[in-house]
C-alpha cells in the first residue's frame, strides 16, 4: 500500500481522540474521520474480501467427512442415525497436494461437488478446526479454566459476535470494519468500502468505516427521492427538502449530511450498475446466497466507476441450527452454498479479478459430532473454506482432529476445541489485503497471542 504507516497510525490516534467525545456523536466521528482519510494516499491495485457467514452453526461432521476406512467406520458408529453413506462420498474425496498424516482421507458432502472442483483446480482449500479463542488453549487448560475463554461458549448470539468482532454480543465494531478503517483513504468513494448484502452485521462496523447496506437488486433508494408519497409529489418534495436542507442545530444538520450522503451513494451506485455489462456467469435465482454473491460480483464489476480499491463484503445464509431434521435440511443448505460459491468464483474469473478476490466461510460455531437423534447440538470448532485465485488451494490448513467423542480434540460430545483461532485466519486475510504486521492488533486485538503466518493460506 502507498499509505505510510506513520500517517495511518496518526490518523488512528486522532480517531481515538475524537471517539472520547462519547457515543452520542457517532456520525460526527465517522464523517470527520472519512473526510480526513480521503485526503490521504491511494491504493494502486484492487482487492476484496468476502465473508460468507453460515448462521446457526454449521455441522462440520457432515460437511467434511472422513473417508478412509478406519475413520469412516468411527464416524459411522458415532453418527449412526445421521451419517452419510460412504458410497455417496466417492466423487468428492479430496486429494491435497500434501497428504494428510496417517493416510487419512476426507471428502466433501456430495452437495459440495462444485466446491470439490474448485479444490481440484487449486483455488480453494480447507481450514481445519478453526474457532473463537482468546489465546492458544489445550484441553487441560480448558478443563482447569487456566486460560481466558470466549464468553458464553455455545451461545448463538455471543459466538456470532465473537467470530465477527472478537467481542461478545453488544460489540460496536467487527474485524471486517476495522480492516475498512485502514483502507478508507484508498477509495475514491469511502461509502463503498464495507458493504453488506444481507442486512446489519457487526463484522462490517468499523470505528470510522460505516457499513453500506444494499439489496440483491442494488442500492435501496429513499422513497422521498424517487416516488410520490401518498400519491402526492408535493409531499415528496417537502419531505426531501426537510431531510436535505442545512440546519443550524448540529444534530439536525448531521442528520442532513447523512441523508445527503445516502442519496448521493444511491445515485452513484445505481448509475454505475445500470451501465454495467451484464455478467455471463449464471447464478441460481432461487438461491438466496447466490443472489447476494451476484450483487457482490456486480459491485466488483463497477469498482473503477465508484473508485474502489479495497472492499470488504458480507453475505450470509441461515438455517444451520439443525438440532432436528439434519439429514433432510443440511444437504439443501450445502447445495446452496456450493452452487453460490462456484458461480461467484466463475464471475470473478469472468471479470479478470479472481486473484484479487478472496472469499471465506464463517459460522457461529461447529456442532457436536455425536447425534441427538436426527440432528446435532451446539459445538465450538469447525471446518471452513477459503477460496480465490491467490489462495494456495488443494490444501488442508491446520490440524485435522481425531474422529472421536471425548477424545484428545474435544470438550465433550465431539465439540471440537479449536486448534486454529479466527484471529489466525483473520491475520492471514488481513496481511494479504494489505495491512501491515504492525497494524494487525488494530484489526484483531487477540492476534498477538497466537503464532501468525503458519497456515500459509496464500502462496
Amino acid at each position: 500500500m502507498s499509505i505510510k504507516s506513520i500517517q495511518r497510525r496518526e490518523f488512528l490516534k486522532r480517531t481515538s481522540a475524537l471517539s472520547m467525545a462519547g457515543a452520542a456523536t457517532p456520525w460526527a466521528l465517522n464523517l470527520a474521520a472519512i473526510g480526513e482519510a480521503a485526503a490521504q494516499g491511494t491504493v494502486a491495485d484492487y482487492k476484496a474480501l468476502v465473508c460468507v457467514f453460515l448462521y446457526g452453526g454449521n455441522d462440520y461432521g457432515n460437511t467434511l467427512v472422513p473417508y478412509d476406512t478406519l475413520n469412516y467406520n468411527a464416524y459411522q458408529t458415532i453418527r449412526s442415525s445421521i451419517a452419510l453413506p460412504q458410497a455417496s462420498l466417492a466423487n468428492t474425496v479430496l486429494a491435497p497436494d500434501i497428504a494428510l498424516p496417517n493416510a487419512r482421507q476426507m471428502a466433501f458432502a456430495p452437495e459440495l461437488t462444485p466446491m470439490k472442483a474448485l479444490f481440484d483446480q487449486g483455488t480453494l482449500g480447507v481450514l481445519l478446526n478453526v474457532g473463537t479463542l482468546i489465546a492458544p488453549t489445550t484441553l487441560a487448560q480448558y478443563n482447569a479454566k487456566s486460560v481466558p475463554l470466549p464468553p458464553k461458549l455455545f451461545s448463538h448470539n455471543d459466538q456470532q459476535s465473537f467470530w465477527q468482532s472478537s467481542s461478545p454480543e453488544g460489540a460496536t465494531s467487527g474485524w471486517g470494519g476495522r480492516l475498512g478503517d485502514l483502507m478508507l483513504s484508498g477509495n475514491g468513494k469511502s461509502t463503498f468500502t464495507c458493504v453488506s448484502v444481507t442486512g446489519n452485521a457487526v463484522y462490517l462496523a468499523g470505528h470510522t468505516a460505516v457499513q453500506y447496506q444494499v439489496s440483491t437488486g442494488g442500492s435501496i433508494a429513499l422513497k422521498a427521492t424517487n416516488s410520490k408519497i401518498y400519491g402526492s409529489q408535493a409531499v415528496s418534495d417537502a419531505l426531501r427538502s426537510l431531510s436535505t436542507v442545512p440546519y443550524a442545530n448540529a444534530l439536525a444538520n448531521e442528520y442532513v449530511r447523512v441523508m445527503n450522503r445516502s442519496i448521493d451513494a444511491n445515485a452513484v451506485l445505481n448509475g454505475a450498475l445500470a451501465g454495467q455489462t451484464p455478467l455471463q456467469t449464471v447464478f441460481d435465482p432461487t438461491n438466496p446466497l447466490a443472489m447476494q454473491l451476484q450483487m457482490v460480483a456486480r459491485m466488483i464489476a463497477v469498482r473503477n466507476v465508484v473508485g474502489a480499491r479495497r472492499q470488504v463484503f458480507f453475505v450470509s445464509l441461515g438455517g444451520f441450527d439443525n438440532h432436528d431434521f439434519l439429514p433432510t435440511q443440511h444437504p439443501k443448505l450445502l447445495s446452496q452454498l456450493g452452487s453460490a460459491m462456484s458461480s461467484f468464483y466463475s464471475a470473478t474469473a469472468e471479470l479478470g479479478v479472481a486473484s484479487n478476490v478472496t472469499s471465506f466461510t464463517g459460522s457461529d460455531f461447529g456442532r457436536t459430532l455425536s447425534s441427538n437423534g436426527d440432528g446435532s447440538d451446539h459445538g465450538w470448532g469447525s471446518h471452513h473454506v477459503v477460496m480465490g485465485g491467490a489462495v494456495r488451494g488443494r490444501s488442508f490448513w491446520g490440524t485435522l482432529p481425531a474422529t472421536a467423542v471425548n477424545g484428545p480434540d474435544d470438550v465433550g460430545q465431539g465439540r471440537l476445541l479449536p486448534t486454529t483461532s479466527v484471529d489466525q485466519l483473520g491475520a492471514e486475510l488481513a496481511l494479504w489485503f494489505g495491512v501491515s504486521p504492525a497494524d494487525l492488533p488494530t484489526v484483531l486485538p487477540n492476534a498477538g497471542n497466537f503464532n501468525l503466518g503458519g497456515l500459509r493460506i496464500f502462496g
